[in-house]
């Protein structure tokens, strides 16, 4: 391996960023998959006042994670992408547990 690069030289923009937002698009089509199978379950079955606003705080929630994903992926164009911003990775987290808690109450 080669040594690092010293600080203030210019990146190597390689294939890491690209890396990067491939993931960060792959999670959001799976984060896509999963709020619309949720959706589709609260219009299958029986149609509750809790299903239906399960369903709806999902796909709020779900405008949130595509934001998120988005301004990071943007973020990573640049030729030197700054670290994930600790508040876009709380974001995220918390997008994905409660799209799980919404997935449950659905069900």
């Amino acid at each position: 391996m080669g040594s690092p690069p010293a600080p203030g030289a210019a990146r190597d923009p390689g294939l890491q960023p690209e890396r990067t937002r491939l993931a960060w698009r792959r999670t959001t089509l799976t984060y896509t998959v999963v709020a619309v199978l949720a959706g589709r379950a609260v219009v299958r079955d029986d149609v509750t006042a809790a299903g239906v606003v399960a369903a709806a705080l999902g796909a709020l929630v779900w405008v949130a994670f595509l934001w998120v994903a988005h301004r990071r992926m943007v973020a990573l164009d640049t030729a030197r992408p700054r670290a994930l911003p600790v508040r876009a990775g709380v974001a995220a987290v918390v997008c994905v547990v409660c799209l799980a808690a919404f997935g449950v109450a659905v069900l």
